[in-house]
């Protein structure tokens, strides 16, 4: 018979309580919670984080306990406090529940309304478990004890009472998951573990101190220095304890303590860390006060004045660990006026991004984007910049350093809630998630694992919301905290110094002059006056604009703070704003895509080359966005770009009206080229082949224009004209500050006087020189004819029977080598065609150059290198002329093809690249030496584009250690740390290079 609706048990099954194991009816029916008498029992414990592991453990716990399970049974149905605690505890972490399952009495420690104990009582109970009696000299302020109990067993007691008070705070803290109890704060949760912690500690140092001086007295003064969270007492359940000990005397047996309260912490606690001593661990593990301070006087980075934030003293001699702090306090005060405070602080930022393997930096709640870290590097800093005028900003704890920059008006008040609840959130799932097996770890589980994240969810207390589980509910916390964060962060940084500058916010906390320039001045300006007022003139006023400004800007300044020359990228900004101030689309497409906003501000803060484009052709700041196939920046085909900018510029019959036309469609593309190589989207092949192609366009539509113009006021042209590209134009190798290399050959038609043609296109060729070569704030458009025959002294067109009469008879040996990259990029094709069919009889002669020839080369080449080098010019580091640079390789690949191209078709190319890969593929060269050819040839050449695209003009010379070379690695790619580890790797390279080169082309 079917039971109809009102006979419905009063007792949940198992599937209602969220019990899914097959073993839960039986232990529930184990520990006789299968009653009427045991329903609120039994719904407590459905509500614990994992109801499974909660029932199994208690299972185990009855079993453990046997006859006395009663007792324990009797206390959960009236002692909700302690229900709350144990079934929390148990669904919380496995690791506990073993340790209480292992222990059976220590539930009482969680029954009635024990309160939870302070430091004192931590000490007392850590230092009693290994009989520790205070050192006799009775001095206050020496928290210096001897253990009755060393070896194993110490290490044993010690950590069995040590997670019975980290059982005690874990149940407390987990209480209110399950029963309407207290929520324990999150500022109290750090600060009672890091109590415990010192207390810990001072116990190991206790044991230490009898195991290394086992009779008499201890005549060492030892201070332990909490660092790091411990420091701040915002201490994890489970986390390294940075620690740093200072001795009077610093002798042997001082560093044999100090290295045996590591030892025993590290066995019995969790690890203790010594690596933020001076010079790491490296350095002495145990100094005087003095090494102390004379080392943070001269040798001290940034990243360990910041450390010392966070420093105090935790036990051994604290009245010497006071004066450790007040020796060192000043100088971490006055860490912000270093040098080399900025760079370094950029450094340990990327330094830390970079730590993250990519796969993990959605899940990583400590080092990711929009973590923890990103709250305590902001605070940190902020504390740095402004503590030295204020000493209410001087405390350790992040979530008190936020609020007292709130109070000093240092960040805005609603941005430091923010801040603070999303920091708070983050720090809960990183507690709960190590709780549950006692495990250090930080990262979210994979979005996959729904069971592992359903717990967390329950764990943290997230509740359903009517539309959300737990479980939605928590990736949506997740996902909204971690983005508030990273919104957060360009917020607290720069909102102040916005609201100081502009009037839209009346109620607004705003930062002093002094204040705000210190802050811009700790965010990488060199200029912070002046950026001061770039801000006001951005977001000044009240019009519509101006407030999107101030919407924009502090994620704007973010982005530029990350780049090498903020204050050139600001004012580019500016300029960028005030061209573009009547138009409708900017600032919208900044508001609306991020990632076009990131790109902009990248390029600006990187390149004086691209702001200036940019500012004349703002449309290509619409290509920064994505689209569904990838970044706009990549839809462009050179070849079509070139078409295009010759059929733009033919619709003007005006020669001048028509090389404007050319140079605007050029200077689009420039910025377009300029830009998606600078944000890594192209590599070196590709970036100069598409500036030849552009500069093949150009040319294209010069020589129209021009002979369009002749035509119409002189009647028909009389001779046909071909511009052959020559030099890195001809190889299609250009770079940004290259000049185009060309002749210019005619051909007479057959009813033309051959003098009159020749005069003819000669005024041609010289029309389009000068218009391109006119004074403008573009590129330079030279057109360089040094490389025609007879060079400067030579006419500068011939025809081409004139070009075969020179070539066949009186071609020098430097000329023949010239024509090696002759290719034809404008003009007359077919005249073109015949002139390259014509040269290649010289170019590739049969049977290859003579000795004879291979001698001119190596003269004219050691004449290059001894008289070609710029005065002052470092030739290790000359990009072009430099040993192992663009000339030494080239020489090298162009006598190759000179001895060997008649035989070889793969070496008949204008390209070096792909006459190496000839080479290779003949065996002309080992695999090896081709490689090292190669990466010097792509090396020194993005060296040399980055170097205009930083400086804006062209160059050839590297610079030595300093910011412009920092610019420059950093535009090539190059992902370390120290600009000067980029020099090297160039000088590595290029000495490699060079010693194929003195075994190829010298030998």
């Amino acid at each position: 018979m079917v039971r109809p609706p009102s006979a419905r048990s009063v007792v949940p099954g198992p599937g209602r309580l969220g019990l899914v194991e097959p073993t839960a009816p039986a232990e529930l029916a184990r520990l006789g919670w299968n009653d009427a008498d045991s329903v609120e029992l039994l719904w407590a414990l459905s509500r614990a984080p994992n109801a499974d592991l909660a029932l199994r453990t208690l299972t185990r716990l009855a079993d453990a306990l046997g006859d006395d399970w009663a007792e324990l049974d009797s206390a959960l149905r009236s002692d909700t406090r302690l229900r709350g605690r144990l079934f929390g505890l148990f669904g919380a972490s496995s690791a506990l529940g073993d340790h209480v399952v292992a222990n059976p009495d220590r539930w009482k420690m969680l029954a009635g309304g024990t309160a939870l104990p302070d430091k004192h009582t931590f000490t007392a109970r850590m230092l009693d478990s290994v009989d520790a009696e205070p050192e006799p000299d009775g001095r206050p302020g020496r928290l210096i004890h001897r253990a009755g109990l060393v070896g194993p067993h110490a290490v044993a007691a010690l950590r069995t009472t040590y997670r019975d008070q980290l059982m005690l705070i874990a149940a407390a803290d987990l209480a209110a998951v399950v029963e309407n109890e207290p929520v324990l704060p999150y500022l109290e949760v750090g600060a009672l573990l890091a109590d415990l912690a010192d207390a810990a500690l001072t116990a190991a140092l206790a044991v230490a101190v009898s195991t290394v001086i086992p009779e008499g007295p201890c005549p060492i003064d030892l201070a332990v220095i909490a660092m790091g969270k411990c420091g701040a007492r915002e201490l994890n359940y489970v986390s390294d304890v940075d620690v740093v000990f200072v001795a009077e005397p610093a002798d042997a047996r001082a560093s044999r303590i100090a290295g045996e309260m590591m030892r025993i912490g590290t066995s019995a606690f969790f690890e203790v860390d010594a690596a933020l001593r001076p010079e790491g661990k490296r350095g002495e593990l145990v100094r005087t006060l003095e090494s102390h301070v004379a080392y943070y006087n001269r040798w001290a980075k940034t990243w360990e004045f910041q450390a010392l934030l966070k420093a105090r003293p935790m036990t051994g001699n604290l009245d010497l660990g006071r004066r450790y702090i007040d020796a060192l306090s000043p100088m971490v005060w006055t860490a912000s006026e270093r040098e080399d405070f900025v760079p370094d602080v950029q450094a340990m930022r990327r330094r830390v991004e970079e730590m993250v393997p990519p796969e993990l930096r959605e899940r990583e709640l400590k080092l990711g984007r929009g973590s923890l870290r990103d709250v305590e590097f902001a605070v940190q800093l902020l504390q740095l910049v402004h503590g030295r005028v204020d000493e209410a900003l001087r405390v350790p704890n992040t979530v008190e350093a936020l609020c007292a920059l709130a109070d000093g008006g240092y960040v805005g008040r609603d941005d430091a809630a923010n801040m603070r609840a999303s920091y708070e959130f983050l720090r809960l799932l990183e507690h709960r998630l190590q709780l549950q097996r006692l495990k250090r770890t930080h990262t979210l589980p994979p979005p996959e694992d729904r069971e592992a994240l359903r717990w967390l969810a329950r764990a943290a207390h997230m509740r359903p919301d009517g539309r959300k589980d737990a479980l939605g509910v928590l990736e949506s916390e997740i996902k909204r905290n971690s983005s508030r964060i990273r919104k957060l962060h360009a917020r607290l940084f720069y909102r102040p110094l916005l609201d100081s500058v502009s009037k839209l916010d009346k109620e607004a906390l705003r930062l002093s002059p002094d204040a705000a320039v210190r802050q811009l001045a700790a965010l990488g300006y060199n200029g912070p006056q002046h950026a001061m007022e770039h801000l006001a003139a951005l977001s000044g006023g009240a019009s519509r604009k101006a407030r999107i400004q101030a919407l924009l800007l502090p994620q704007l300044l973010e982005y530029l703070g990350e780049t090498t020359d903020p204050d050139a990228g600001l004012l580019a900004y500016r300029r960028l704003s005030d061209a573009l101030y009547d138009t409708v689309w900017f600032l919208r497409v900044l508001r609306d895509e991020p990632a076009v906003a990131e790109r902009l501000m990248t390029v600006l803060g990187s390149s004086a080359y691209v702001a200036d484009l940019l500012v004349k052709s703002p449309e290509v700041i619409r290509l920064y966005a994505d689209a569904s196939t990838g970044p706009r920046l990549l839809e462009a085909n050179p070849p079509e770009v070139a078409r295009a900018l010759v059929a733009s510029s033919s619709r003007y019959s005006d020669p001048a009206r028509a090389i404007a036309a050319a140079r605007s469609l050029r200077r689009a593309e420039l910025a377009r080229v300029a830009s998606a190589d600078i944000l890594g989207m192209l590599d070196v092949p590709q970036v100069c082949r598409a500036l030849s192609t552009v500069w093949a366009g150009v040319l294209e539509a010069a020589l129209d224009a021009v002979i369009r113009g002749s035509e119409q006021s002189r009647g028909p042209a009389p001779a046909r004209i071909a511009v052959i590209g020559m030099g890195r134009l001809g190889g299609g190798e250009l770079g940004y500050g290259s000049d185009a290399d060309v002749l210019f050959v005619c051909d007479p038609l057959p009813d033309a006087d051959e003098t009159e043609a020749v005069k003819w296109a000669t005024s041609i060729a010289e029309q389009v020189r000068r218009l391109l070569g006119a004074p403008s704030t573009d590129p330079p458009l030279e057109v360089d004819l040094d490389l025609r025959p007879e060079g400067r002294s030579g006419p500068i067109v011939r025809t081409f029977a004139s070009y075969r009469a020179y070539y066949t008879q009186w071609a020098e040996v430097w000329e023949v080598q010239a024509l090696l990259r002759a290719h034809a990029v404008a003009g007359d094709r077919e005249l073109g065609t015949r002139f390259l069919h014509m040269i290649d009889e010289v170019r590739y002669p049969e049977g290859g150059v003579s000795q004879e020839a291979v001698r001119e080369i190596r003269r004219i080449k050691a004449r290059v290198d001894s008289e070609r080098l710029p005065r002052g010019a470092d030739p290790a580091t000359h990009t072009k002329l430099g040993r192992g640079g663009l000339a030494d390789i080239e020489w090298t690949v162009q006598l190759l093809q000179l001895q060997h191209a008649y035989r070889l078709p793969a070496l008949r190319t204008t390209s070096t690249l792909e006459a190496l890969d000839g080479i290779g593929a003949a065996e002309l060269l080992s695999a090896t030496d081709v490689e090292l050819l190669r990466t010097a040839w792509i090396t020194a050449t993005d060296a040399r584009n980055c170097l205009v695209l930083v400086r804006g003009k062209p160059t050839d010379q590297l610079p030595g250690p300093g910011r412009l070379l920092e610019a420059v690695a950093r535009v090539t790619g190059w992902r370390g740390e120290d600009a000067s580890e980029f020099l090297d790797h160039y000088l590595r390279v290029t000495r490699r290079a060079r010693a194929v080169v003195e075994r190829v082309f010298w030998d």
